[in-house]
C-alpha cells in the first residue's frame, strides 16, 4: 500500500481553524453544496473489465451522475448554491477536491463514487494442440529418450463478472475501531466468494492514514463531535431514497482506514457508492442515462429532506469539542512534530 506523508503543520492550521469559535457555528440553513465527481483525467478509478462486459471506467460514471445531480440540485433547490469540483474528465487530487470545498464554504459534501471487486478468473477449452514429450528409459551411458506424440487442451483464460451488486453510503469513520469495521463488512460481505472491495487512482491511494497520531485523533474529535450526526443522517435518507427504485440499498457504513475527501472537508460529507462496476447488470445501469438518472435524482431527494431537516432543528448540532482537550491534542502533537523533527533531543 502507498504511505502518504501529510505536513503536520498543515493539518494543525486546520484543526485551529475547524475548532475556532467561528467555526463552530454550525449553519442553520445550507446555503452551499459541494458535489465530487470522483476520480477522472489520468486517475481512471476502477474498470469493468470483465468478459461480457461494456469496458466503462469509474471516472465517466461518476462524472455523469455528478452532473445530472448538479442540474437537478440547482432546479429543485434554486436558493442554495451547487458547486461541482469537476464538470469535465480532468485530474484533481483529493486534496484539491477538499480546498474546492473548504474555500466555497460548502455546508454539505457528496461524493460519487462506482464500487468494485477484485474479479475471479475463468478458464475455458478452446481446442487442442500436440506436444512432444519424451519417454526416458536405462540409466547412464545407457540412459534413452524416445520421443512420442500427445494431444493435450488448449484454454482461454478470462475475468468473470462479479454478483455484487447494490448501492452503499460511507462516512468518515470517526471513530477508529477495528472491532467495528470487522463486525460491518462480515456483515455486508458475508457469503460472497472471495470478493474483496478494490480501488484504482488517487481517490483511494489516499485513504491509507494512520489515524493514531495526535493530530488526526484531534481529526476525528472534530468531525465526531461536529458533523457525524448530520453526516449520518444524510447517508441513511440516501438509503432510504435508493431503497425505494428496485436498486438494491445496501445500507450506510463507516471506512475505518478513512476517505480523505471526506475527513479534510470542513463540513457534514458522504461518499456514495453508486453501484458495482465490475457486476453485470450494475455496469449496465450506471453507463445509462436512465440509471444515472435515477440515481442523481434519489440523491436530489434525499438532500432536499435533509435540508428541511436541518432548517427544522430536527437535526441536533453536536456540541463543540472541549477546549482542554483541544489544546491537550494540539500540544501532544506539537510535541511529536518537534520530536521527530531532531530525534537526538
Amino acid at each position: 500500500m502507498l504511505k502518504v506523508k501529510i505536513c503536520v503543520p498543515l493539518i494543525v492550521s486546520f484543526f485551529v481553524l475547524a475548532v475556532s469559535p467561528a467555526a463552530a457555528q454550525t449553519p442553520k440553513t445550507l446555503k452551499t453544496i459541494i458535489v465530487d465527481a470522483g476520480h477522472g483525467g489520468k486517475d481512471y478509478g476502477a474498470h469493468g473489465g470483465y468478459e461480457g462486459g461494456l469496458n466503462t471506467y469509474e471516472k465517466n460514471v461518476t462524472l455523469g451522475i455528478s452532473n445530472k445531480l448538479v442540474e437537478v440540485l440547482k432546479k429543485e433547490l434554486p436558493e442554495v448554491k451547487v458547486v461541482p469540483t469537476r464538470t469535465t474528465d480532468i485530474y484533481q487530487s483529493p486534496p484539491e477536491k477538499a480546498d474546492i470545498a473548504n474555500e466555497n464554504k460548502g455546508d454539505l459534501f457528496i461524493c460519487i463514487h462506482a464500487d468494485a471487486v477484485a474479479l475471479q478468473t475463468g478458464k475455458r477449452q478452446i481446442g487442442s494442440r500436440e506436444e512432444t514429450r519424451y519417454k526416458v528409459s536405462g540409466k547412464g551411458k545407457k540412459k534413452k529418450k524416445t520421443p512420442y506424440k500427445v494431444t493435450v487442451p488448449v484454454y482461454q483464460y478470462y475475468k468473470l463478472p462479479s454478483k455484487r451488486s447494490g448501492t452503499s453510503v460511507w462516512l468518515f469513520a470517526a471513530h477508529k475501531t477495528d472491532d467495528k469495521n470487522k463486525a460491518v463488512l462480515k456483515h455486508e460481505l458475508e457469503n460472497v466468494e472471495d470478493e474483496i472491495e478494490v480501488g484504482g487512482g488517487a481517490d483511494s491511494l489516499l485513504n491509507e492514514i494512520d489515524f493514531s497520531g495526535p493530530e488526526y485523533r484531534m481529526m476525528a474529535q472534530v468531525h465526531a463531535k461536529r458533523y457525524q450526526e448530520k453526516s449520518i443522517k444524510l447517508a441513511d435518507l440516501i438509503n432510504e431514497e435508493i431503497d425505494e427504485t428496485d436498486r438494491p440499498a445496501l445500507g450506510t457504513y463507516q471506512r475505518a482506514k478513512g476517505i480523505w475527501v471526506l475527513q479534510a472537508t470542513n463540513m457534514p460529507a458522504v461518499l456514495v457508492e453508486t453501484g458495482f462496476i465490475t457486476n453485470y447488470n450494475d455496469e449496465r445501469y450506471l453507463a445509462s442515462e436512465k440509471g444515472q438518472q435515477e440515481i442523481a435524482e434519489c440523491i436530489a431527494r434525499a438532500v432536499k429532506r435533509y435540508k428541511e431537516q436541518v432548517e427544522k432543528g430536527n437535526i441536533s448540532n453536536p456540541p463543540a469539542a472541549d477546549k482542554k482537550e483541544e489544546d491537550k491534542v494540539l500540544k501532544e502533537a506539537k510535541a511529536d512534530k518537534a520530536l521527530t523533527s531532531n530525534p537526538k533531543r
